[in-house]
């Protein structure tokens, strides 16, 4: 009797009641509107006939995802399409900009996700992101997996001039020896930068969920044409229009005199009386993007749509962006985006299903009935 009692308290010691289904703020053309998650797009893991309820709660308890200050929005989309609470965590800033950091439950034992892209700022954010990973690392975590959507100093992964330093590889080694065990992150500004972790490194693309959004466009392929803004971006817009019918490619010639200055010479390709996508990871000052724009409208293009996943937008990129120029300005919320950089054109598109299933497959090992890391374009 005593051992039935004991097994019934584990039991409902194990049980993690799904959080309530909550409604996601995205940004349609600029005006703010609600979306849930339907029921339907929860992992078949969760609701998979072959595990009891009790062997479903206890591998969910196991998986704790918590959330920095940085994107807090989309930490709690991925948290309720996994079906899980967001963990308690408890931040703030000292007087003096430090930053505290504590854990408000056990970890012990589980596998947790901290969800913290390194936006701006860059450097508070990062050093939040450390101190979490600590925090989890000593209270005897099993598994800590820093989730970066987007990873600052990423482009800059190399030396341009003599004594340079490389910010990317820093970066790795901080997050490394703070604590963490794994990093997915999304859409790095160079695939060479996974080898700078000496962990490994889940990097999936945004891609997929801009282009279900340009499905739902229904526009003609036959009048696509796909653009990259410059020549180190040619395989990610090659990668970008097979998946668009293979539609055709184009290359705007672009030769850069300073930091975030651009200036843009000529165009590669026959882009009169086309849709033109353009395609970059990020979107900074939105100068390289915009001036390639204005070249694509004097070489006849009906319409260009601007596609990237990282909306960084540093003055004064709203300005450029909102000129008239675009169609269309599609972006994903990698980084939140605040009220005051919305305008008419921009729309944006969440990739926490994307990271969602993500997590699934990573803390899954690849196995128990889920598709392969292939079916998410994952590295």
């Amino acid at each position: 009797m005593q051992r039935r009692r004991y097994r019934h308290q584990l039991g409902f010691l194990g049980k993690n009641p799904k959080c309530n289904l909550v409604k996601a703020l995205k940004f349609v053309n600029g005006n703010p509107t609600t979306t849930s998650v339907p029921i339907e797009q929860v992992p078949t893991f969760i609701t998979s006939p072959v595990l009891s309820p009790y062997a479903a709660d206890k591998v969910k308890s196991r998986i704790k995802i918590f959330s920095g200050t940085a994107n807090p929005a989309l930490a709690q989309e991925i948290a309720c399409y996994m079906g899980l609470n967001l963990g308690k965590i408890k931040t703030k800033r000292f007087a003096d900009g430090e930053t505290y950091v504590r854990l408000l439950e056990s970890v012990r034992g589980c596998d947790v996700y901290i969800v913290q892209p390194t936006c701006p700022p860059v450097n508070d954010n990062l050093m939040e992101l450390e101190l979490i990973i600590d925090a989890c690392r000593r209270a005897s975590a099993r598994n800590v997996t820093a989730v970066t959507p987007y990873f600052g100093y990423a482009r800059a992964d190399r030396k341009t001039e003599a004594r340079e330093p490389i910010p990317a590889k820093l970066v790795a080694n901080k997050i490394t020896v703070a604590g963490a065990d794994r990093v997915l992150a999304c859409d790095l500004h160079s695939a060479q930068s996974v080898g700078y972790f000496d962990i490994p490194v889940d990097h999936v693309y945004g891609q997929p969920v801009i282009l279900d959004y340009l499905a739902s466009k229904a526009i003609c392929t036959n009048d696509l044409i796909v653009v990259s803004p410059d020549v180190g971006g040619v395989a990610r817009a090659r990668a970008f229009a097979k998946k668009l019918g293979d539609a055709p490619l184009a290359i705007v010639d672009k030769r850069r005199h300073g930091h975030n200055v651009a200036e843009v010479m000529n165009l590669i390709g026959d882009v009169k009386g086309k849709v033109a996508v353009m395609v970059d990871d990020m979107i900074d000052t939105a100068g390289t993007i915009a001036k390639g724009a204005a070249l694509l409208h004097q070489e006849g293009a009906r319409e260009v749509y601007a596609c990237c996943t990282h909306a960084v937008f540093s003055p004064p990129a709203i300005e450029r962006l909102s000129s008239g120029l675009f169609q269309e300005v599609i972006v994903t919320n990698t980084i939140p985006m605040s009220e005051e950089n919305c305008f008419p054109q921009l729309t944006v598109v969440s990739v926490a299903n994307l990271l969602s299933e993500t997590i699934w497959r990573i803390h899954d090992d690849g196995s128990g009935g889920f598709e392969s890391y292939s079916s998410l374009g994952i590295d």
